[in-house]
């Protein structure tokens, strides 16, 4: 996924996470995932880290790269989950900034600038090939439960230009999930360039620009006297604790920092990477905190808690801002912004990761050859009908929801449980690189990797285990069905299906083009 919401990178304000991450993990994964010859990877680092290979280098500043970091993971669409909790919603994006962002960023340094080839070069040169296509699968598998949750977002802030009340309408959002969908297949299969450049205007009209103003009128609705919904105190930092369950929206912000790492394939661009990485990434995470974290507060000075939807949040601050303004009519204005914003980011990444996925399927033969087919135009046409039925019967899934927020934020977790079992491997690969392959030259070397990489995979580890844990704000249904969509969509698009394709995988599921070119 490009620099729209994660899921990625998100996507619903044209960046994410993890969205960012997922295609440009998996389109690299496509593109060069299969190592070459000895003699081709050292042309490859030898490009990689300046040596004279008759092209002429070309170096970005650090402060570039941190604005290139934070455009692939600012959004607003986290912001009304992290809302819920006040001024407490600081904590809780500082936490997992420091204990996963962070490493993230610095892991996918030092493995990008050593290896080309993203995630799936990465894990299979450390765990070996089956593992590799187990994490960029995740990262293609996590799709499929991200959309639903994205277009969700989508149906609800839409319902403010229509009608409010539409917002929480099961039916409604399952009829937006299921036609926006198929329609951008249709789109996207007819091979459309004219969407290529909308995940660049979608930041400023999806982010930028709703962000301050949301902002702006925050602080002028506290500057006129009116009280905070949420108290501000002090005391209030930290998050009441009744238990997991109280803390259980942390999960979210997992997926709302997933692809910072990827970024890090720009590390040798830089003309002193061991010193201006870290600059880089140290500038990039107080903009992202920024962004996350203001627009959170502002949402929390206007709406109470209890009243905040997960999908719809976000438009029920604009619309009390701007009727307390007496502008309310703005309200309308900003969801076509908002749904704009999602719909032209979702275009330009939705055929990314099938494409990566497809590619390296071909050149290994991991999918069957019938979801392996490209159309006319070179779009894996197949894979993205195969994905768009469970899509659909994901979205079928909102109409029969008395509670559209609660099914939002399943989704939410599967996508997150799914993703972090890539960063799971990930953090294992860099520690087992560094001891087997210390020879391959790194633009960036991590310092303390062991510790570092360690952190990252307790924190995903523990996010992983507390996204079984209903939250609080959704303890009316029952545990057993939680239990059941949660961890019944990780096993199977994260474990059983990656393990099911290698156990059946045959030597004729190998392209013709390669056949003789990977021994099995």
């Amino acid at each position: 996924m490009t620099s729209t919401d994660k899921p990625g990178q998100s996507a619903g304000d044209t960046t994410a996470a993890g969205e960012a991450a997922t295609d440009a993990a998996a389109g690299e994964a496509g593109a060069s995932a299969v190592p070459g010859t000895a003699a081709e990877d050292r042309g490859e680092e030898a490009a990689e880290f300046g040596e004279d290979t008759g092209t002429k280098r070309q170096f970005i500043s650090w402060v570039t790269l941190a604005l290139m970091t934070t455009a692939s993971v600012a959004s607003l669409r986290p912001s009304p989950t992290m809302a819920i909790y006040g001024l407490a919603a600081v904590f809780l994006y500082l936490l997992p900034a420091v204990v996963f962002l962070l490493p993230t960023a610095l892991v996918g340094a030092e493995l990008a600038s050593g290896w080309r080839g993203g995630i799936y070069r990465w894990v299979s040169e450390a765990l070996g090939k089956p593992l590799g296509f187990v994490a960029v699968w995740c990262q293609f598998a996590m799709t499929i439960a991200y959309y639903p949750s994205l277009l969700a977002y989508v149906a609800s802030t839409f319902a403010y230009v229509v009608h409010p009340s539409l917002a929480e309408d099961g039916l409604y959002v399952a009829i937006v999930i299921v036609v926006i969908y198929w329609t951008g297949v249709w789109i996207t299969s007819r091979g459309t360039r004219a969407v290529a450049g909308l995940s660049s205007l979608g930041l400023v009209i999806g982010t930028l620009v709703p962000g301050v103003v949301l902002i702006a009128l925050g602080i002028v609705f506290l500057g006129q006297g009116n009280e905070s919904a949420a108290p501000m105190s002090t005391d209030h930092w930290l998050p009441p604790w009744t238990g997991l369950a109280s803390l259980v929206l942390i999960v979210n912000n997992f997926l709302s920092y997933a692809g910072m790492e990827m970024n890090g394939v720009h590390v040798s661009a830089l003309r002193h990477p061991r010193a201006e990485y870290p600059r880089s990434i140290f500038l990039a995470t107080g903009l992202v905190l920024l962004i996350f974290i203001l627009p959170a507060l502002a949402i929390s000075w206007v709406m109470p808690s209890e009243q905040l939807s997960l999908t719809a949040g976000l438009m029920q601050a604009f619309q009390a801002f701007f009727d307390h303004f007496h502008v309310g009519w703005l309200t309308k204005v900003v969801g076509i912004m908002l749904v704009l914003a999602a719909l032209g980011g979702m275009l330009t990444w939705l055929a990314g990761p099938a494409k990566g996925l497809v590619t390296l399927a071909r050149q290994e033969g991991y999918l069957p050859p019938f979801l392996q087919r490209f159309n006319r135009h070179g779009v894996p046409l197949n894979i993205m009908v195969a994905q768009g039925v469970i899509t659909t019967l994901i979205g079928v899934l909102y109409a029969f929801s008395d509670d559209v927020s609660s099914a939002y934020w399943m989704f939410s977790v599967i996508t997150v449980q799914i993703y972090l079992i890539a960063y799971l491997l990930m953090f294992v690969a860099v520690v087992r690189l560094r001891r087997t392959r210390p020879d391959v030259p790194r633009g960036f070397v991590v310092p303390a990797v062991t510790l570092v990489a360690g952190v990252g995979f307790a924190a995903s580890a523990c996010a992983l285990a507390i996204g079984f844990v209903p939250p609080d704000q959704f303890g009316d249904a029952p545990l057993w069905r939680y239990l059941l969509i949660v961890g019944g969509g990780l096993l199977a698009l994260g474990v059983a299906a990656p393990f099911a394709f290698l156990k059946f995988r045959k030597p004729e599921w190998v392209h013709p083009d390669h056949q003789g070119s990977h021994a099995h």
